[in-house]
């Protein structure tokens, strides 16, 4: 079996699956050929304000409080195991048949299940890309500019057009980072131009105008604002210098 990639170890040990399997269960051994691989729920459902998410085999709701940073969490009705983050990465998750959740390299072609009473070799189906934020259509291989990309945040992985032109937001843990370092440096001149700009026309419309203002009150609210909208520039021009940088892993 050495053209298998053999799964060890199921993603929950044995005691904490129970006894429970739903589904037939075939003869050890026996291939079958598994659809694309199992991707974690988009949103978790609030109920009252509590965190849920529907198991994937029995579609019981499951409370993720306090587990958000698990990878999977177990059903207490059928003992299996649900995805509530993207796989790490480089890797991906398959439902074997016997409802098993195994974990395997993103390339793998063939992997079997290690359940005693199930052993089966699982022919994996090629698996279509999904846009931000997981579920929903599938995200066509042709749309120009989509990749796959890392969060510099939670390191969770999404898909983004880098033709946005804008910054990306995880559909994962929410935060707003920057695709690439090149787009977060050009805001970051453009800001820090800008703000140098109206620095210098408030400084020298304070010093041309000073005698004037004497007489007139209202243009200090001129320089106030002047000087506002200046460290306002200069401001943003900081939040992009420090933005995290998102990584991008390749086209889908």
């Amino acid at each position: 079996m050495s053209e298998v990639d053999v799964e060890k170890q199921p993603l929950l040990a044995p005691e904490q699956r129970g006894d429970q399997r739903n589904g037939s269960v075939s003869s050890a051994g026996q291939p079958v050929t598994a659809g694309p691989h199992e991707l974690p729920p988009p949103y978790p459902s609030i109920n009252g304000g509590v965190p849920m998410v529907a198991c994937k085999v029995c579609q019981n709701m499951i409370d993720i409080s306090g587990k958000k940073d698990q990878h999977v969490v177990k059903c207490t009705q059928c003992n299996e195991a649900t995805p509530i983050r993207n796989a790490p990465p480089g890797r991906k998750y398959v439902r074997c048949p016997c409802n098993c959740l195994l974990i395997c390299k993103g390339t793998s072609q063939r992997i079997a299940c290690p359940r005693p009473n199930c052993k089966r070799i699982i022919n994996l189906a090629p698996s279509p890309s999904t846009p931000a934020g997981g579920g929903g259509p599938v995200a066509p291989n042709n749309v120009p500019g989509m990749c796959r990309v890392t969060c510099a945040h939670c390191h969770d992985t999404f898909l983004f057009n880098t033709l946005n032109n804008a910054l990306a937001r995880c559909p994962h843990c929410r935060k707003v980072t920057s695709v690439g370092p090149e787009f977060a440096r050009t805001r970051a001149i453009i800001f820090l131009i800008l703000g140098l700009i109206v620095l210098g026309v408030a400084i020298g419309m304070t010093c041309g105008t000073y005698t004037i203002a004497q007489e007139k009150a209202g243009m200090y609210v001129v320089y106030v604002a002047a000087f506002i909208v200046a460290v306002a520039f200069l401001l943003r021009s900081i939040y992009y210098c420090f933005m995290k940088i998102s990584f991008i892993e390749g086209p889908i």
